[in-house]
């Protein structure tokens, strides 16, 4: 058994971030990480930031990545990758398999969990074909590994994932046929929306897919309008031409090692369902455990990173028994400059109810 003041599983913006801070003020960190490179979906995001300034507008997330690992590196993090943490039991022990071949159990004073969210499917005739996959899976691919995944696409979803995953599809070549969206509305940022629009890509609204057709793989997809109950016309289907289907269906918080530890969940829409009720801390009902960025609930990347800045000095203040108000202070004050608009009030407002739930349990 080995032995560490703070494990965190998950090695992306949030998990980095913790790091970070918990390194700066001396904290021995370990960090977990089931794939071959650090770094999570940053290194997928090829689009600049939004915000300000502080809040690193005008940079890539691919460039946030790098200097995230180089700061890592630089205060010299432990870090596993290649690694997969495949539980959490009694007393803080982590049950890890180390570079897939060693069995490891190691004991934390704090554990943060930053594991991430995933993909929502959709079930569809036809969608179990070689062609259909989650837009994550398709942003990987072109961003990342550098592959095509097919020449000619139909995005499902205009959310922002969907929006900006079309637009990076069309930097890489692909042809991109339509976005289609189920709900009357787009339902990510219209700046991302206008860039696809420019290319001249159809966005249909109340649209869904029926069926992917295709012998062996994708070679159409068959679509049609809904009326207001979400029932699909029929009389109105349209065939697309095209060898792949990307689906942006929202996301869901990654919450297995949340629930084997023990931790109590509360559900909220608009952070992507269930969640683990934490306090202003990020600490769970189980003491000792945080989480921190999607696992939290479903955000956007620069939350991620001030939340996962937020855990990692409140995990030093637990360790060290010490105070670092001020530094708080200020990572709070971002993260409210973050929840404001059509998007941010709702996660702001579900934010303050997983407090208020999170109090209430802990008192009874």
């Amino acid at each position: 058994m080995e032995e560490k003041e703070l494990v965190i599983i998950g090695a992306g913006p949030a998990g980095l971030c913790a790091a970070i801070e918990a390194r700066k003020k001396n904290i021995d960190v370990l960090i977990i990480d089931e794939n071959i490179k650090p770094g999570g979906q940053l290194f997928k995001q090829i689009h600049r930031f939004f915000g300000s300034k502080q809040h690193m507008a005008g940079i890539r997330g691919i460039t946030i990545g790098e200097k995230l690992l180089e700061e890592v590196e630089k205060l010299q993090a432990n870090v596993w990758l290649d690694s997969t943490a495949y539980g959490i039991f009694g007393n803080r022990i982590a049950g890890v398999i180390k570079s897939r071949k060693k069995n490891v159990t190691v004991k934390a004073k704090a554990i943060l969990i930053a594991a991430g969210a995933v993909e929502n499917p959709i079930s569809f005739e036809g969608w179990t074909l070689p062609g259909v996959m989650g837009a994550g899976a398709c942003q990987t691919m072109i961003n990342i590994h550098r592959v095509l995944p097919g020449k000619k696409a139909l995005m499902i979803g205009a959310g922002n994932v969907g929006l900006i995953v079309a637009y990076q599809m069309l930097q890489a070549g692909i042809e991109v046929k339509a976005v289609i969206e189920i709900m009357p509305k787009i339902n990510g940022y219209m700046v991302h929306a206008a860039k696809i629009k420019r290319f001249g890509v159809p966005i249909f609204l109340s649209t869904t897919i029926l069926e992917a057709s295709g012998k062996n793989e994708v070679e159409a997809a068959v679509i049609c309008p809904v009326d207001q109950d979400y029932k699909p016309i029929l009389k109105r289907t349209k065939s697309l031409d095209v060898d792949l289907i990307c689906i942006a269906a929202g996301l869901q918080p990654l919450n297995e090692l949340l629930c084997q530890a023990g931790c109590q969940f509360t559900y909220k829409p608009y952070l992507g369902g269930n969640v683990a009720l934490h306090n202003e801390n990020m600490e769970t009902t189980i003491d000792g455990i945080f989480v921190a960025g999607d696992c939290s609930g479903i955000e956007e990347a620069s939350t991620a990173m001030e939340e996962g800045k937020l855990a990692g000095i409140a995990i030093a203040e637990k360790i060290r028994k010490r105070k670092w108000d001020d530094e708080k202070l200020e990572v709070r004050n971002r993260l409210n400059d973050f929840r404001i608009g059509t998007f941010g009030e709702k996660r702001k407002i579900s934010k303050m109810e997983i407090e208020k739930e999170y109090y209430e349990k802990v008192k009874n």
